[in-house]
């Protein structure tokens, strides 16, 4: 059965759409052998060029992987939950750094997703996601720490507290809000005063989970957003004035 597809739009883009919404319903399942590229080229009355093409975009997606032999072909991929992840934190990036969504949004959306972690995560936390948020206040208070291994070391902080949760499905959502901002966190230039209330910040958020008191967690995810939101504006009203 033959698709019909819209000549004026990029066809190897519709093409990979309409194999991504079969993988997506089902109708392709993991590891199913997609059809031939002849017999795509047949279905979408398309050159074989344009077929690979949309074989490519699919990869680039890693909703495909390819095998060679007798046996090869495009069989659709099993994703693992290790490059969704890395996915969805290139994706988060990607729209950030190119103003597709501000930096007000995306720190609303972190620290709203980080507030309704830290109920499970006080509930739930071990010895290990303790031992490295420790770690990490220890490390934000040496000096000669840069700004941008200040700021890994802030990442570092919060995913040992979402993933205290529990929670994969909430991880992998504040992958891309929390691990997409460190590249702009990276333009702002923390003084000894702002890392010092940080350091602060992260200490009784820390202690707040370590005795599973939510209520107090809450309340220092909220000042450490109102802060981080403070130190952007004035550095990019700083910027935008030169």
């Amino acid at each position: 059965m033959k698709t019909k597809l819209d000549p004026s739009a990029d066809l190897s883009a519709q093409i990979a759409g309409a194999i991504r919404d079969a993988i997506i319903d089902g109708t392709l399942p993991v590891d199913e052998r997609l059809p031939s590229e002849i017999e795509l080229c047949e279905q979408f009355d398309v050159s074989r060029s344009t077929v690979r093409e949309a074989l490519k975009r699919l990869a680039a997606q890693s909703l495909i992987r390819t095998q060679r032999g007798a046996t090869g072909g495009a069989f659709v991929k099993r994703l693992n939950y290790a490059d969704a992840y890395a996915q969805q934190i290139t994706t988060s990036t990607l729209l950030l750094s190119m103003n597709e969504v501000d930096f007000a949004t995306a720190c609303e959306a972190r620290f709203t997703l980080e507030r309704a972690c830290a109920p499970l995560s006080a509930k739930r936390r071990t010895p290990d996601h303790l031992a490295t948020m420790r770690a990490e206040i220890h490390r934000q208070g040496q000096s000669g720490l840069s700004d941008e291994a200040f700021c890994a070391s802030d990442v570092a902080f919060h995913r040992a507290l979402v993933d205290a949760a529990h929670n994969p499905v909430l991880s992998y959502q504040l992958a891309g809000a929390v691990e997409a901002m460190q590249p702009l966190m990276n333009m702002i230039t923390f003084t000894a005063r702002d890392r010092d209330k940080i350091i602060r910040l992260h200490t009784d958020l820390a202690n707040a989970i370590e005795q599973e008191n939510a209520v107090e967690a809450d309340r220092v995810l909220q000042t450490l957003a109102s802060e981080t939101n403070a130190m952007a504006d004035t550095v990019f009203t700083a910027r935008a004035g030169r």
